[in-house]
């Protein structure tokens, strides 16, 4: 299984593989009257429908996914809180560690119509697209800075200082990172809807819609039932 979508400049998402499907969650529902369904039928729908109404979550942790994800940092810990914050179990992450590692640094980068404004009546979040005046300056200014960064981070490589260390020199929150998550699909659902939500950072909007781009063909009527902001 190898499904991918692009994101952002030079970002994706790999749905790697899948355990279950909403067969899954029927037939985790039924063990307790030791029924079982060898295919999904609408009575077995209209189950997955109550449970999803009534908040009986546990079925939906019987199915997992997992995922291959290049972000830029923020989106990255923006993601990670619904690892070490979720109650939604069958969560794992392991990322790519500069500490052992030493590739090419690849950055995100947004163009001169990319820049939002800060937003009127609140402390976050973004407003409307910036003139693309200031635009071309921000984007201008941003790949100086990288540049400025990445050449400190190679001389510190060529002085003999440990790539843990030299790493301090690359500027942090639009350096991509590679990650696998791997999650309930319970989760996944969390996830969701919390980052469709029309109040989410565009960036990791981007994200979200791509892992429910991957995910819905594997659970359809799961995922109807679950997620409510698409």
């Amino acid at each position: 299984m190898s499904e991918i979508i692009n994101v952002l400049d030079r970002g994706y998402v790999r749905l790697v593989d899948v355990m279950g499907s909403d067969l899954s969650v029927v037939n985790s529902a039924r063990v307790s009257y030791d029924k079982e369904s060898s295919e999904l039928s609408d009575k077995d729908e209209r189950l997955i429908r109550f449970l999803a109404r009534e908040g009986h979550t546990s079925p939906f942790r019987h199915a997992s996914l997992q995922f291959e994800v290049y972000a830029p940092l923020m989106v990255a810990r923006q993601w990670w809180k619904y690892v070490v914050g979720s109650d939604h179990t069958m969560d794992s992450w392991n990322e790519s560690s500069r500490r052992y590692i030493t590739e090419e640094a690849a950055f995100y980068i947004p163009a001169a119509n990319e820049w939002r404004s800060a937003p009127e009546n609140s402390k976050q979040g973004s407003g409307d697209v910036v003139s693309n005046f200031v635009g071309e300056r921000a984007t201008a200014a941003l790949m100086k800075h990288i540049e400025s960064g990445e050449s400190l981070y190679a001389m510190a490589l060529e002085k003999g200082i440990a790539a843990e260390q030299a790493r301090l020199f690359l500027p942090a929150y639009g350096m991509y990172v590679r990650y696998y998550w791997t999650a309930s699909l319970q989760s996944v659902a969390h996830f969701l809807n919390q980052r469709l939500a029309h109040d989410s950072q565009a960036e990791i909007q981007a994200y979200a819609n791509a892992v429910y781009e991957l995910v819905q063909p594997k659970f359809p009527v799961s995922i109807a039932e679950l997620v409510k902001t698409k």
